[in-house]
């Protein structure tokens, strides 16, 4: 059982399993490694100057998994609401979270799948977003969405932003308080 279950393996999924794990939070990550960044040359992303995307995601998940983020392999064929929990189904696995974070990219066709509402686009070639508000929360009860599947721009930096700030968002419903995240140097 796992507190998160996260869908999608690119900048937004990856950097909210970096904050839900060092919170404390059980996670898990889902990667189909099918998504855009990892087809990306990417210059303007603070602090990895001129990265290829497939290193940007790699350096991301060697970071998570740091924190204790399992990272599963694998494409997510279905989820279902099981009581308090989702079932998270792959092709051979079964996987069970109490939320999930949807950070699916250009893909909507799993949110749509769950129940979760669905509205145009207004990016360029982003015909379709997930319906979510400003938290990142959707219209079922225990499914956020982060990223540009939430109707964020497309750039690595802006998904990465998003998807730390929809796990804080979740954790500090988690917790009943708002939770923060600062680290200090260490001398």
């Amino acid at each position: 059982m796992y507190d998160i279950a996260i869908i999608g393996g690119g900048p937004a999924g990856t950097s909210a399993a970096i904050f839900t794990s060092k919170a404390g939070k059980k996670t898990i990550l889902f990667d189909h490694d099918k998504g855009m960044t990892k087809r990306a040359w990417i210059e303007n992303h603070y602090g990895a100057p001129d990265i290829e995307g497939p290193q940007l995601i790699e350096t991301g998940h060697r970071q998570a998994e740091k924190l204790g983020t399992e990272i599963v392999q694998a494409e997510v064929t279905n989820v279902t609401k099981n009581g308090e929990t989702f079932v998270i189904e792959t092709n051979d696995q079964k996987f069970e979270a109490k939320y999930v974070i949807l950070a699916t990219g250009l893909a909507t066709d799993l949110a749509s799948k769950m129940g979760v509402n669905i509205k145009e686009g207004t990016e360029p070639r982003v015909p379709k977003v997930v319906d979510c508000d400003a938290q990142g929360k959707t219209n079922v009860d225990g499914v956020w969405a982060a990223g540009t599947v939430a109707g964020v721009s497309v750039h690595t930096i802006i998904t990465a932003g998003d998807g730390a700030k929809v796990a804080i968002n979740l954790i500090s419903e988690i917790n009943g308080e708002r939770y923060v995240d600062h680290d200090i140097l260490k001398k």
